[in-house]
């Protein structure tokens, strides 16, 4: 069972992630899953050092954030003071921003248009990293979000591959807050695996350990571990 804190986030977010690895531990046993296949992204957008710095003491090395402008701000200086930090791109990205994403990002989870596919191809031949890409799915087809509709995916991955020649690892999806999440985590497995991804990063503070049993390998939580933002 997951849980929210309502403490300070300073004084509550190892003992949260302690919290949280225990969940997806215990949801990888029921789901009969080795624990190591589910990369655990903390999402510490809005907190600064102060929350962060407990969790990394406490052994996490992959972060989630959701702004480049933020995450530029923040964490270049945290990177060069504890070594080993891999750090995700989980928000919306602007076409205009992927040359400092590509620069600062281990992966983005929100590839979701062709304009962005052309960008970031070429910061990608640029700069020589080549980061993680997932694309974002937009399962509930909400109009107020970004992602592809699950009908356009296949069509929108092959143009991924040609004639940007991107490398896709694998799919993103964040499920409409009134609706179960185990249809859309479904859903998304499906589509990936009729075109051969092996990644989904599906699942947050409150339904993680459902996508775990549906097949998560990457789950982004950020309240469970830091407490309530502000």
């Amino acid at each position: 069972m997951t849980r929210t804190d309502t403490a300070s986030p300073a004084a509550t977010s190892a003992t949260g992630l302690a919290a949280v690895r225990a969940d997806i531990a215990r949801a990888c046993k029921d789901a009969s899953r080795d624990p190591a296949e589910v990369t655990l992204v903390a999402v510490s957008k809005t907190f600064g050092p102060e929350a962060i710095e407990p969790v990394i003491a406490a052994g996490q090395r992959v972060f989630g954030e959701n702004r480049v402008q933020e995450a530029k701000v923040k964490w270049p200086p945290l990177m060069a003071k504890y070594p080993g930090i891999a750090l995700h791109l989980i928000g919306p990205l602007q076409s205009n921003k992927a040359k400092e994403a590509v620069a600062l990002f281990d992966a983005i989870h929100s590839v979701d248009r062709p304009s962005l596919c052309e960008a970031l191809a070429k910061e990608i031949a640029k700069q020589g990293r080549s980061p993680l890409l997932f694309v974002e799915i937009n399962t509930g087809a909400e109009a107020q979000k970004a992602g592809v509709l699950p009908q356009d995916a296949d069509a929108f991955l092959d143009r991924c591959r040609a004639p940007y020649g991107l490398t896709i690892s694998g799919l993103m999806c964040i499920p409409p807050l009134s609706e179960a999440p185990g249809p859309h985590f479904a859903l998304t497995a499906k589509i990936a695996r009729r075109n051969g991804l092996k990644l989904l990063s599906m699942g947050m503070s409150a339904d993680f350990a459902t996508a775990i049993q549906l097949g998560a390998t990457h789950v982004r939580v950020g309240s469970a571990i830091f407490g309530n933002r502000a």
